[in-house]
């Protein structure tokens, strides 16, 4: 009896659908609803690739028309200037009547590409070149914000950068913002700037404490500088600095000696 009632019981468990195969089917109704669905999305990501690939190959093509662009703004620097760059045999372009017109010139000519191309890499590269014009033109807030434009859109390990730092000092120095000048050359020296630039940063920073009567703070910071960086332009700079500094009665650090090797162990 027993075992005529387990049979029973299997029959009817054969006869309901298997738990796996209920869910295929729950699934084969789902696809068949959403078909028209699936189909859309699936051609949305298909053509979301190929227009990543569009504007890849957009944004490539939109650099290379701001690269050429920007070579045409600059070209005015190629123009000659009465009594100071005379022209050349074959020039056809009126001169400049002095530097002042030409850098008014780039001006207006990199001003306008910046607004052309805006957001491409040579708009970036060409407010360091709009920066030092406006510096030159005595334009000194106009100069901080072109130089502040290419310190956000240059990569960090872009070697102008210590190159922008200084032009936004000076410009800052200019209307005797010593602090935010101090800032720049700061950040100068930590940009780092090549063989060139040196020290230069620190030998900045000198020049800013001594505008702001902080004599002892700028000795201990020019002092420093043949050290850290011997043989270079700053160190000669800040040389020529202690020894007025000296004139004036400050007192001069000793210089700072060598690090000592540490003797192999071995």
């Amino acid at each position: 009896m027993a075992g005529t009632k387990t049979e029973k019981i299997r029959q009817q468990e054969l006869r309901q659908p298997d738990t796996f195969q209920k869910v295929g089917a729950d699934a084969r109704d789902w696809l068949a609803q959403r078909q028209k669905l699936i189909g859309i999305v699936v051609a949305v990501i298909i053509l979301g690739g190929v227009g990543a690939a569009i504007a890849s190959e957009l944004s490539k093509r939109g650099e290379e028309k701001a690269s050429q662009a920007l070579g045409q703004a600059l070209s005015v620097l190629d123009r000659p200037i009465d009594g100071v760059q005379p022209a050349q045999p074959g020039d056809t372009e009126t001169p400049f009547k002095s530097v002042k017109e030409r850098d008014e010139a780039l001006v207006t000519a990199l001003s306008d590409f910046r607004k052309a191309h805006g957001g491409t890499r040579s708009a970036t590269t060409a407010a360091l070149s709009l920066g030092e014009a406006q510096f030159r033109l005595g334009n000194f807030a106009d100069a901080q914000a072109s130089f502040g434009d290419f310190l956000k859109g240059a990569a960090q390990n872009d070697p102008l950068r210590a190159g922008a730092f200084e032009g936004q000092g000076y410009a800052f120095e200019a209307e005797k913002k010593f602090d935010e000048a101090l800032k720049a050359f700061e950040q100068m020296g930590a940009a780092g700037g090549g063989e060139f630039l040196a020290g230069m940063g620190d030998y900045h920073k000198g020049r800013m404490l001594i505008a702001q009567d902080k004599k002892d703070e700028a000795a201990a910071v020019l002092s420093k500088v043949s050290t850290d960086h011997p043989n270079t332009t700053a160190a000669r700079l800040s040389s020529e600095r202690l020894a007025v500094l000296a004139s004036q009665g400050v007192k001069i650090p000793a210089p700072a000696q060598p690090a000592a090797a540490v003797p192999d162990a071995g």
